[in-house]
């Protein structure tokens, strides 16, 4: 135990198939971010950021204090934007709006933003961001890096490092990617927008 925990899933393993399996959503969630979160505890431990939140942590931080502390913030806003695949699945105003103002049309956006989580060199992470005048970006953040630290809001993310797909997806990236639109809850990330 330390200050952080994991987080639970606020769905059932299952619930994501066949987009995301249960095993993997079991090594995924319950190995992988466990890890980082038991990692970050142990540096924590008798450290001057052991007051701070994640996002402080992530912004100040440097070496494996920020790889771990990364990665959770990075897994929980993951996590925590799924639900169960719903067909034509897409938001809603105002974030509908400022979808296609700032991108032309909801597909241009999933095109640009599928494009640069398949090419993202390495591992990492492809992100929708609103900057502090609310017009909303896509970058990419290779290893734990998250917008935060550009002073951007983190809307919505895709995971690509390979532990988030190959074992469903192989090495298959732009399917997952192309698959993953089915299980956005644009609720979720029209509360973070706004």
């Amino acid at each position: 135990m330390g200050k952080f925990e994991l987080m639970a899933l606020p769905y059932a393993m299952e619930a994501l198939e066949p987009v995301i399996s249960k095993k993997t959503l079991e090594f995924h969630h319950g190995k992988h971010l466990a890890g980082y979160v038991n990692n970050l505890n142990g540096l924590l431990e008798g450290s001057s950021m052991m007051d701070l939140s994640l996002e402080q942590i992530v912004c100040q931080a440097t070496g494996g204090v920020l790889n771990n502390a990364g990665q959770i913030l990075n897994h929980e806003l993951y996590f925590g934007q799924f639900c169960a695949p719903k067909p034509d699945n897409a938001p809603t105003i105002p974030l509908a709006e400022a979808i296609v103002r700032d991108f032309g049309s909801f597909e241009a956006f999933k095109e640009a933003f599928q494009k640069a989580g398949a090419t993202l060199f390495g591992s990492g992470w492809v992100w929708l961001s609103a900057d502090k005048e609310g017009k909303l970006v896509i970058t990419q953040e290779a290893n734990a890096a998250n917008p935060v630290q550009k002073g951007l809001k983190p809307l919505l993310t895709f995971d690509v490092w390979e532990h988030a797909y190959y074992l469903d997806y192989q090495n298959r990236r732009p399917d997952h990617l192309a698959a993953l639109w089915q299980i956005v809850d644009w609720n979720v990330i029209e509360k973070r927008y706004i």
